[in-house]
C-alpha cells in the first residue's frame, strides 16, 4: 500500500476494535509540540511547569487553578481551549466518536485548526488503502481551505495556505493569479498523466484540482462524500455528481459550506438568486441512501442534494461536519 497524508498524524494512533482510531499519549504530544503552547523565551514559570508536566504525564488531570496562574492572558486561553479539547478526546472512545461528538453537541469553542485536524485523521483512516489519487485529492477540501479560480471552464482549486505562502508579482493569466507566478510552475493540475505523482508530494498539498470539466475529480469527491459518510455514521451511501439542479419538487438539500448554505437557503424560499450567486457554486450531488429506514420519512428515497459553493474571495472553506448534522436522518447506527 502506497503511503499518503503522513502529516495527519496517523501513525500516532491506534486502531480500536470497531475501526476507528484511538487517542493516544504520542497524539496528545504532538498537540502539545504546536507552537501556540511551547512556552516562549518571556514565559512565566507556571506556564513552563505546566508544559514540562503534560509532557511526562500527557493524560494528568490539570486543575484550573493551574492554567489560572499563567501570567499571560493569551497563553492561559490557549491552555483552557486546548486542555478542553483534549479531555473531550480522551473521553471518547475513538477519534471518530470524538469529532461526532462535538458536531451533535455544538463546535463552540473548538478551533477550527484542531477540527480540520479531526477530519484528516478521520479521512486517513477512512481511505486507508485508496489507490486513486483523484479522490485522494477531492478529499484535502474536506480539510484544507481552496483558492478558486476559472479559466476555459474549468474550475480549479489550489490550497489556499500553500498559495499564499508562494504568490506574489503581477499575474500573466487566470491561472498565475491564482496560483503566483512562481508557484504556477510548482502546483500542477492533477490529471491522469501526472497523478502517479500525488503520491510523493500528498503531504505538499501543491497539486491543484479540476472540479470544472474532470469527471474524475468530480467522481473523486463523490467517493469521499461515501466514505465520510459510511465510515462516521455506519451507513451506505451513494453519490453522483450532477450538471445542474433539475428537480422541481426537491425535499431537502445539504450546503457543504457557508456559502452554498446560505445560496441553497434562497433557491429553497423560492427567492430569485442573481446570477453572480449561481456562479459561485461549483458542484451539485446527488446523495441517496441504500437503507431509506434511517431516512425521514418526509424525503424517504427521494434524492439529497449537495451543493459546493466559492465565497466572493473566491475561496472554498468546506463545513463536512454538515454532511453529519445535515442529513435527514432518524435512528442512525453509531459510527466507528
Amino acid at each position: 500500500m502506497t503511503e499518503f497524508w503522513v502529516s495527519s498524524g496517523h501513525h500516532l494512533t491506534q486502531r480500536t476494535e470497531g475501526g476507528g482510531l484511538r487517542v493516544t499519549d504520542e497524539l496528545i504530544l504532538a498537540y502539545l509540540a504546536r507552537p501556540e503552547l511551547v512556552p516562549p523565551d518571556e514565559a512565566c514559570a507556571a506556564e513552563r511547569a505546566l508544559h514540562a508536566d503534560l509532557l511526562a504525564q500527557p493524560r494528568r488531570i490539570v486543575p484550573p487553578e493551574a492554567v489560572a496562574a499563567l501570567a499571560d492572558a493569551d497563553a492561559r486561553e490557549n491552555w483552557e481551549v486546548l486542555l478542553a479539547f483534549r479531555d473531550r478526546l480522551l473521553a471518547s472512545r475513538s477519534i471518530e466518536a470524538a469529532y461526532l461528538d462535538l458536531v451533535r453537541r455544538g463546535l463552540q469553542g473548538t478551533p477550527s485548526l484542531f477540527l480540520n485536524q479531526l477530519v484528516h485523521l478521520i479521512l486517513r483512516n477512512a481511505l486507508d488503502g485508496c489507490d486513486d489519487p483523484f479522490v485522494l485529492r477531492a478529499a484535502e477540501l474536506f480539510f484544507r481551505p481552496q483558492r478558486v479560480s476559472r479559466q476555459d471552464g474549468a474550475v480549479l482549486l489550489a490550497d489556499s495556505e500553500v498559495i499564499e505562502a508562494r504568490e506574489g508579482g503581477a499575474p500573466l493569466s487566470p491561472l498565475v493569479a491564482m496560483l503566483g507566478k512562481e508557484a504556477a510552475n510548482e502546483l500542477d493540475v492533477l490529471n491522469p498523466e501526472n497523478a502517479w505523482s500525488y503520491w510523493s508530494r500528498s503531504d505538499a498539498f501543491s497539486m491543484a484540482l479540476n472540479l470544472g470539466s474532470s469527471a474524475r475529480s468530480r467522481e473523486g469527491l463523490a467517493r469521499v462524500i461515501e466514505a465520510f459518510v459510511g465510515h462516521l455514521l455506519n451507513l451506505r451511501v451513494r453519490v453522483e455528481p450532477l450538471e445542474r439542479l433539475e428537480d422541481t419538487d426537491w425535499r431537502w438539500f445539504v450546503g457543504l459550506d457557508a456559502e452554498a448554505t446560505r445560496i441553497g437557503n434562497a433557491l429553497w424560499r423560492g427567492e430569485t438568486v442573481e446570477a453572480a450567486d449561481q456562479a459561485r457554486v461549483i458542484a451539485i450531488f446527488s446523495l441517496t441512501f441504500a437503507d431509506a429506514a434511517f431516512v425521514d420519512p418526509a424525503v424517504g428515497d427521494r434524492h439529497v442534494y449537495l451543493l459546493l459553493a466559492a465565497t466572493a474571495a473566491n475561496l472554498v472553506a468546506m463545513k463536512p461536519q454538515n454532511l453529519i448534522a445535515g442529513l435527514p436522518l432518524r435512528g442512525v447506527p453509531s459510527g466507528s
